[in-house]
């Protein structure tokens, strides 16, 4: 008999589709969030849960005398969604898609360089708008990206592909904070530098991109008194999580001009903005598309199929984070 799961949101047709030789599938068609009642009768009623990364998975969803699950296979990188202490006194497995999404949201993060410091979006809604009356030379000027500095907070694996596409297509000189010390020839890489600290790494920089985990100690780490240590030019980009940025104190800097523009593509209360970054044209934000290339998500549903068949199977999966 096929392990009986269920997937919280749609995905990619021909990873559905692959998903129905392995196992015995729910979907949920209506692709919207599970309540949370919804969400914990999923976890007494299948083997396993592959999740969406905006899915919250807490105690209180695994609280109760009765759960089936034994797996979860989270659809991201990211897992900070699920209570994994919570999940492993359940006994129940939890796995994640590394590796896969790295070059879709390290090209995402050049795309908001470059939107935000060539003024890409206000531009765009200038034109659609009717009002572009011609080129002029000082018509809409944004800031150059061709040797500008970029600081990368957090040097993984999307950090440093972001860092390698800033250093060999644009020249841009790259520092990095890491909690960890970053080995010599990874820094070598992308001609990197590493600083030692986030607010000794702010002042050097042109452009600051985000791609560390929303960690409870990384928790606005971007706050008021980080962005008055950026430069008064300085560009803020954000493709990590929301809640690495305040966003209240983002707005207040950029009015203040204490830096010039931000790109968003994730935000603290997401799928909500607030209207005062809605209504910036020195901010371009994005639906959380770090990771939505169509290849990219099939390859993340194929990574939570193949951990999902290799724990079935009683094999160690190759994704498993607790």
């Amino acid at each position: 008999m096929k392990p009986k799961v269920l997937i919280t949101r749609r995905w990619p047709a021909d990873v559905e589709a692959r998903l129905t030789e392995h196992f015995d599938v729910t979907f949920n068609l209506e692709d919207r969030p599970l309540a949370p009642d919804a969400m914990k009768r999923a976890f007494r009623q299948h083997d396993a849960v592959f999740t969406a990364v905006t899915d919250r998975i807490d105690a209180d969803v695994l609280s109760g005398d009765y759960i089936r699950a034994r797996l979860i296979g989270n659809f991201g990188v990211g897992f900070n969604n699920i209570d994994v202490k919570a999940a492993a006194a359940r006994g129940i497995a939890v796995t994640n898609t590394p590796d896969v999404l790295t070059d879709a949201t390290a090209d995402l993060a050049l795309a908001l360089i470059l939107a935000v410091a060539r003024r890409v979006g206000e531009g765009e809604r200038h034109v659609r708008e009717k009002a572009w009356t011609g080129w002029r030379p000082t018509h809409m000027l944004g800031r150059h990206v061709t040797g500008a500095t970029l600081g990368v907070i957090g040097y993984g694996r999307i950090g440093q592909a972001t860092a390698r596409r800033a250093h060999h297509g644009f020249g841009m000189k790259i520092k990095v904070y890491s909690r960890s010390s970053v080995p010599a020839d990874v820094l070598a890489e992308n001609a990197a530098e590493q600083v030692a600290a986030v607010e000794d790494l702010l002042p050097l920089c042109d452009f600051v991109s985000l791609h560390c985990p929303a960690t409870a100690e990384n928790h606005h780490m971007i706050d008021a008194a980080m962005l008055k240590r950026m430069k008064s030019g300085g560009i803020l980009i954000n493709t990590g999580r929301g809640g690495l940025v305040n966003e209240a104190d983002l707005a207040a800097a950029l009015d203040a001009g204490e830096i010039a523009g931000a790109g968003l593509d994730v935000f603290d209360g997401e799928p909500a903005v607030p209207d005062f970054l809605v209504g910036r044209d020195d901010v371009v934000l994005l639906p959380h598309l770090g990771s939505a290339t169509l290849e990219t998500r099939n390859a993340m549903g194929f990574r939570v199929m193949k951990n999902a068949v290799a724990f079935f199977a009683g094999e160690k999966p190759l994704d498993r984070v607790a």
